[in-house]
């Protein structure tokens, strides 16, 4: 397993990134200063997730930014993806370890400190928490958390934890002092007109925050 800069996290949405799509979007953004980059369409088939992953496995070779592709591990593991983040519905943890060896990325989705109490930090890389504001970019999610219950799911983690659901430019320093280690965003990036500058002026605030 592997230590992985959390602070920045896009999770990609193929719809907000259509009108330049899933590969320009995340190069954008890598520029502008995102650390982790998540392949997210659920409608797609393997098959696709596939052929989008390698495209964007090529649009990031050399800026060290991982690749991590959601819930599909055998498209991750074809890709050649760094990781894999997995839903509270989805394979085990344990079944999607053993799947990727000891050195893939596995994130986690929870959203309780039950669930972080939970966590074995000898399989799970971090956690994805949340939602801490409600969120149309993923329907039918559990009831939104707050800051106040992100922080206390934070306390509870034995792994890094990443802040997620409805976050933009204005909740990042309140994210950052319930103790997570980052921000997972979807629309602070995707869709906006300029990606590189929307990212850039989060990763600024992250900074800001960390002074």
């Amino acid at each position: 397993m592997r230590n992985v800069d959390l602070s920045l996290y896009l999770v990609l949405d193929p719809v907000l990134c259509e009108p330049i799509g899933m590969v320009e979007t995340a190069r954008l953004a890598v520029a502008g200063g995102a650390t982790l980059v998540q392949l997210r369409d659920k409608k797609a088939t393997t098959h696709k997730m596939i052929e989008t992953g390698r495209a964007l496995k090529a649009a990031l070779a050399g800026s060290g930014v991982p690749l991590i592709v959601n819930d599909d591990v055998e498209a991750a593991i074809a890709i050649g993806a760094d990781g894999v983040h997995v839903g509270q519905n989805d394979m085990p943890v344990a079944e999607v370890r053993k799947l990727i060896g000891a050195n893939m990325i596995l994130g986690l989705s929870i959203g309780s400190v039950e669930l972080a109490n939970a966590l074995d930090p000898s399989v799970v890389d971090h956690v994805g928490v949340g939602p801490v504001f409600p969120t149309s970019t993923k329907p039918g999610h559990p009831p939104a958390i707050g800051f106040e219950g992100l922080a206390a799911v934070t306390a509870a983690s034995p792994v890094p934890v990443v802040g997620i659901g409805g976050l933009k430019l204005q909740h990042v320093a309140d994210t950052l002092a319930t103790g997570a280690a980052g921000l997972a965003v979807v629309s602070a990036i995707c869709g906006q007109p300029d990606p590189a500058s929307a990212t850039m002026e989060l990763a600024e605030a992250i900074r800001r925050a960390r002074r």
